[in-house]
């Protein structure tokens, strides 16, 4: 069904105002609705479900520090208009079709507002998960300033919500990032790019199986991953942005659920990353092209300063999916991301770009206290379809990491295989180590690691605070953080949501430290008095 490119203007979803505020916290009520959504003005309308009836949903903009605690709310149908897969874990025939649960991605919370996949409830809260504890979540909020987002995460359909609609954008501001003079008000906006599928009526389309089934398949029947043939920015298929000659601010997230995007501007100008997952980086880098995967985000500067009015650039994807080995994009539809368009400036550009953003204090490999191996795995199920894993373990295997609160740990996480997989750890940001190359056919023969080069570090825009990773295939890529301040079950898992749902998605306890008095302790975690074990 062709659409033309570049007919609709680019939405800025709306900045969401909290239902109260005092002194101790804001309060935040937000409804998950169906509704119906126009993507594109050749397009019929399409049944969607978003936040508080926008897609994406509106903007939760707070200071850092200030304790913020929202009431998610499923006002959804009891029937899903996606095909569900009752063969999954959590889907089957005796569990409600529309169940949904909220995670702050990339942020550092309690457990019981973590949105944890099994802590899933059902409209008006009538049926609950087994591991669902309070209605209304705490966002403490004392992390760095950044670009975080919120989507649903429940467990077996969270690839069918998203993809419904249910994701939006959280932004942790304070003053000394406004001290930096960034471009800022209408000059800085959020692009949330996914990409859709449609019938010919404008519905949505989700594949209920791959393409030619072998009969041992069960119909609906999950797929590796799914990608659309049109690329949707703010909820609209291939808009356009009027931007003045001068500096703009985008905070860009890859909402999709499997495709990965290589983003350039066929004006051969470049990118200035400012910005990773968890804020600002130590200086700005600039890139002719950023490769951004699934749940990723990229806080960048556009300068159109130097543009003639009148000039139109596009923004452009070519990024192959699955990536980076399957189809390439076409130049005509998911080669194409957006358009600018160059207008006369309407008052003078007093923003700038500092050389220096701010002051990220690197980790070093010895200052981890416990190494820890996680492969990347790919077998069959009984129904001969792929299914993708952890280490060989399923979701619903028991624990296997418990790392002790206050910790840092490192963590080698092996690609053995053919595609690049997004790894995203909750409750803690994490920062990349380097990546190595090592003998896969050596690996998947004998399980040991020969490297065959020297360690690669990770690219200037990733050298910041990151809490999704591309790990490569053929490499063993070595991220570190420390875990806390909270402990708790909590979930690590790849971000392409069909790898997540089925089924590489694991859980893991961060548990507390009992320190008791000695004397003469030199333990180099601990205090000079004190002796700490896990418990």
């Amino acid at each position: 069904m062709p659409l033309t490119p570049f007919l609709d203007p680019l939405p800025t979803p709306r900045v969401l105002r909290p239902k109260k505020r005092s002194k101790d916290i804001t309060y935040y009520e937000v409804k998950m609705e169906e509704f119906f959504h126009q993507f594109h003005s050749e397009l019929s309308q399409t049944k969607v479900w978003g936040y508080e009836g926008q897609l994406p949903g509106p903007t939760i903009e707070v200071e850092q520090g200030e304790c913020t605690h929202v009431k998610w709310m499923n006002n959804l149908p009891d029937k899903h208009f996606l095909p569900i897969d009752r063969t999954l874990h959590s889907s089957g025939e005796h569990m409600p079709e529309v169940r949904t649960v909220v995670h702050l991605h990339g942020a550092e919370v309690e457990p019981e507002s973590d949105g944890y996949p099994d802590a899933w409830f059902t409209r008006d809260f009538d049926k609950c998960g087994p591991r669902f504890i309070q209605k209304v979540y705490k966002y403490p909020n004392n992390q760095r300033p950044t670009t975080l987002w919120y989507h649903d995460h429940a467990a077996g359909i969270t690839r069918l919500n998203v993809y419904a609609g249910l994701a939006g954008i959280y932004i942790i501001r304070n003053e000394q990032e406004r001290a930096l003079n960034l471009p800022s008000g209408s000059y800085e906006i959020p692009l949330v790019i996914m990409d859709r599928e449609f019938y010919n009526d404008g519905s949505l389309f989700y594949p209920s199986t791959i393409d030619d089934p072998p009969p041992t398949y069960p119909n609906p029947s999950i797929t590796p991953g799914v990608a659309g043939d049109y690329i949707v920015v703010n909820g609209k298929v291939w808009p356009y942005l009027n931007v003045e000659q001068r500096k703009y601010r985008f905070r860009i997230l890859n909402g999709s659920n499997e495709r990965f995007y290589r983003l350039s501007l066929d004006s051969g100008q470049e990118f200035i990353q400012i910005g990773s997952d968890g804020g600002l980086l130590q200086k700005p880098v600039r890139m002719n092209e950023i490769s951004i995967a699934p749940s990723e985000r990229g806080d960048v500067i556009i300068d159109f300063t130097n543009q003639p009015v009148g000039t139109n650039i596009v923004l452009t994807n070519t990024a192959r999916t699955p990536f980076d080995f399957g189809t390439t994009p076409d130049p005509e539809t998911t080669g194409l991301v957006m358009e600018f368009r160059v207008v006369e400036r309407t008052e003078n550009d007093t923003s700038s770009v500092p050389q220096f953003l701010s002051t990220i204090k690197r980790f070093d490999e010895n200052d981890a206290c416990r190494i820890r191996d996680l492969t990347l795995d790919v077998t069959r199920d009984s129904f001969n379809r792929l299914k993708f894993l952890l280490s060989n373990h399923e979701y619903m295997d028991g624990i296997t990491e418990n790392p002790v609160v206050g910790d840092v740990e490192m963590w080698r996480i092996i690609n053995q295989g053919l595609a690049v997989h997004p790894i995203h750890i909750h409750q803690i940001q994490f920062q990349i180590l380097d990546r190595i190359p090592f003998d896969t056919d050596a690996f998947n023969l004998t399980g040991q690691l020969h490297f065959t080069g020297e360690p690669e570090p990770p690219l200037p825009n990733e050298r910041g605070w990151k809490d999704t990773v591309q790990a490569l295939p053929g490499f063993v890529t070595r991220i570190i953080m420390r875990f806390g301040p909270y402990t708790g079950r909590y979930v690590y898992h790849c971000h392409i949501l069909e790898h997540e749902d089925y089924d590489m998605m694991r859980p893991f306890d961060v548990m507390p430290r009992r320190c008791v008095p000695v004397k003469n302790n030199n333990h180099k975690k601990c205090s000079e008095t004190f002796i700490c074990f896990s418990e």
